[in-house]
């Protein structure tokens, strides 16, 4: 990982002054800090990612959102099971994820229980 990229990343999320960075901008700076931190920045990334995928720029690409949403998962699936936000941003993706494959539409994320329930049921067991 280049470190300038990682430096500048870093300045990028310090100068936003919010606690997520959206859009386009706050893909870049999450993928590029969950590289080197992923525990610190994956669940922010997980969730920037399903959000992405609801943007008006990817409506009329469902190959597109539906590839958001599996990087998503993938993201909420490596954080570590001590991590207090993995089952929350895990549950969010998974919903979206079927939601997409169902071609429903996207749900407000205040969903996020009955999502944390079934992302329970079918994310694998882990062993450690």
């Amino acid at each position: 990982m280049d470190q300038d990229m990682v430096v500048l990343a870093r300045v990028r999320l310090l100068s936003a002054n919010r606690r997520v960075v959206r859009g386009a901008e706050g893909l870049w700076i999450y993928r590029v800090l969950a590289r080197v931190e992923p525990e610190a920045y994956g669940s922010k990334l997980a969730y920037v990612l399903v959000e992405a995928s609801a943007s008006p720029l990817v409506r009329e690409l469902p190959d597109r959102r539906l590839a958001l949403l599996d990087e998503a998962v993938e993201v909420a699936k490596a954080l570590g099971t001590s991590n207090p936000y993995r089952a929350k941003m895990l549950a969010r993706a998974l919903a979206a994820r079927r939601r997409e494959r169902e071609g429903r539409p996207a749900e407000p994320l205040a969903s996020d229980e009955r999502a944390h329930r079934a992302a329970r049921q079918e994310e694998p067991q882990r062993h450690a």
